[in-house]
Parts: C-alpha cells; structure tokens; sequence
C-alpha cells in the first residue's frame, strides 16, 4: 500500500514538472517569436571612403548621391 502512494506521489509530482517546463518552453518561444517581428531589415549602403557597411538610415548622402559613415569621410570625399 506505502508503495502504491508513493509511486502515486511521484507521478503527480513529474506531471506538475512536465507541466511547468512546458509553460516554460512555450513563454520562451512566444517571447522569440514576437521580439524579430519589430524589427524589418534595413537597406545597407558602403561608405565611399572607407568601404564600411552601414544601415542606410545611419549613413550620410551626399549631393553625388554617394553614401558615407561620418561627417568626416563625407568632407574628404570618395577614395
């Protein structure tokens, strides 16, 4: 009989185990999921004057039509 409850015990506590870890693992994907969705990709342009790749919205035009990371960069022109 003391072997019976026992092994009862033991099955309630896996199935409440088995339960929290799925909880887990599902909040974890949902939280994956949701977190790229924000985040569209950006065309990326390359400095003229030293080649660096960079998101189009951070680079700096200029009236050549040409793209550059740094004021600095712009002012010396292409290389």
């Amino acid at each position: 009989m003391k072997y019976l409850l026992l092994l009862i015990v033991c099955w309630v506590g896996y199935t409440l185990w088995r339960q929290g870890r799925r909880e887990a693992i599902h909040a974890s994907h949902a939280r994956q999921q949701a977190a790229p969705k924000g985040r569209l990709p950006q065309p990326m342009v390359q400095c003229a004057h030293c080649g660096l790749h960079l998101p189009q919205a951070d680079a700096l035009s200029a009236a050549d039509h040409r793209y550059y990371c740094c004021d600095g960069h712009r002012k010396a022109g292409p290389k």
